[in-house]
């Protein structure tokens, strides 16, 4: 199951039913709906008894509530009716107080909550789809294999509409409600201010996409990344120019955490491989017009020209590229934009013989990757998915494992079992590991891909 609000009126909704339906019964008359309702802070209490499964919270909450209905309310006694009309009402409450914590128990232990933020609106939103497609393929195939010691999972989606402060207010969100640990998203700049966030709160959070180096590196015991860090996504297109003997390259990249921590990667490889990198232009949000930059990159004729942005620039990049004239022994993207479906599709002809980094496709051979795809499909409606999708789904599955061997939902639990596992996804291997200044990083291998013919191909990049 899937829900995206943390919200739940429906136990204040059960409460006002139960109790007309029981005050109707026996000739009761209220003297207005409004003593019927729980006041906000009465029922933020009830609902976290019932979040943790405290019954006897719930009850004693409830009780709180019927003794100040029963002084408010007024009433009309049939003087047939026997015990008094005060007796009557308390009574009636109590069953209501019963009726209502063992369902709200029932319900909670019924399912175990997982947190997840991601952008379903905003700038981001694109990748957000991915990542909701992912979500509901993930949770369907761990519903179907039992749940979790056989209670079913529910994820409860949070959206922070790719801004940093809905972002912070979003992970507060879940925080209050108690979710053993939050599945984290997509963009570095949000990402990291939720992560440090959800870390001082002591909250396992599991980032499933978002590549910033300075997420895991230093990092936190709290924060873990299912997905390969920025470094990566620099070193499989820096490794194909120099298995190309390219001498010199070009960077072009926006100024935003993610493109930022490729970049600055880019330098540190070339300047390993002994690649001369003749120009690097760095770009702010909004920029639509990039034809000057490519003009002074064009005069310095690179052999090889990263570009590191996301999708709406992505196909202007390309485009003005083609237009201008660079012409570079290969065009490379790193990932992002140039990552997704509507890059090919957009770009048309100026997308062909672009390769780009990418942390998953369907031509891998991890055990079940075939059919993992066919249910992306279907849950995109027949779009094609990114790697953003994959990522999304291999969360839920680490998660739902995490807390299966914690034995429950305790957050600290939680937190160690992450740091034991080692096992296999349709995404890949995931093991939380310590290296070169990573904490809780898994190291994770990117792939390239080249457009071939209008199709994004894993081969050997024609230059």
């Amino acid at each position: 199951m899937i829900v995206q609000t943390s919200g739940n009126a429906r136990l204040v909704r059960h409460a006002e039913l139960l109790s007309r339906e029981m005050c109707l019964a026996d000739h009761w008359r209220l003297d207005t709906e409004a003593h019927l309702k729980l006041s906000h802070e009465e029922h933020r209490t009830i609902e976290r008894a019932l979040r943790q499964r405290d019954a006897h919270g719930a009850e004693q909450a409830m009780r709180a509530h019927l003794r100040r209905v029963a002084c408010s309310v007024q009433t009309h006694h049939c003087p047939h009716l026997s015990p008094s009309p005060k007796e009557t009402i308390m009574r009636k409450f109590m069953l209501l107080t019963l009726s209502v914590a063992l369902a709200g128990s029932a319900q909670a232990q019924g399912t175990i909550k997982i947190g997840a933020i991601t952008s379903v609106t905003g700038r981001f939103a694109e990748f957000g789809k991915m990542q909701l497609a992912g979500f509901k393929v993930g949770v369907a195939e761990v519903n179907r294999r039992g749940g979790i010691g056989g209670r079913k999972v529910e994820l409860i989606i949070e959206d922070n509409a790719s801004d940093v402060n809905k972002g912070l207010a979003a992970a507060e969100r879940l925080v209050n409600a108690g979710v053993p640990l939050v599945i984290n998203e997509y963009s570095s700049s949000l990402v990291k201010a939720q992560a440090q966030y959800l870390a001082r709160q002591r909250v396992p959070n599991l980032v499933i996409t978002s590549s910033g180096d300075d997420i895991t590196k230093p990092g936190s015991d709290y924060i873990f990344r299912l997905n390969q860090p920025a470094t990566e996504y620099a070193r499989v297109i820096l490794n194909i120019f120099r298995d190309k003997k390219f001498k010199t390259m070009a960077v072009i990249a926006g100024t935003g955490a993610f493109e930022k921590s490729v970049a600055d990667a880019a330098q540190v490889i070339a300047k390993e491989y002994g690649i001369n990198i003749v120009e690097d232009q760095r770009y702010d949000k909004g920029l639509t017009d990039f034809r000057p930059v490519l003009n002074r990159i064009k005069a310095k004729n690179p052999d090889g020209l990263l570009m590191v942005s996301y999708a709406e620039d992505s196909v202007a990049l390309m485009r003005q590229a083609r237009e201008v004239g660079v012409k570079p022994r290969l065009f490379a993207g790193g990932a992002a934009g140039f990552a997704l479906p509507e890059f090919v599709k957009d770009s048309g002809t100026a997308a062909e013989n672009v390769i780009t980094a990418t942390a998953w496709i369907p031509q891998l051979r991890y055990s079940g990757v075939q059919k993992l795809n066919v249910e992306l499909v279907k849950a995109l409606g027949g779009a094609e998915p990114s790697y953003h999708a994959a990522q999304a789904y291999a969360g839920v599955i680490v998660a739902a494992e995490a807390i299966r061997r914690a034995g429950g939902t305790d957050r600290e639990k939680v937190k160690v079992a992450l740091n034991g596992l080692n096992m296999q996804t349709a995404f890949g291997p995931v093991q939380f590991k310590d290296y070169d200044g990573f904490r809780n990083q898994n190291p994770l291998v990117m792939v390239a891909q080249q457009v071939q013919g209008a199709n994004s191909c894993p081969s050997t990049p024609r230059a």
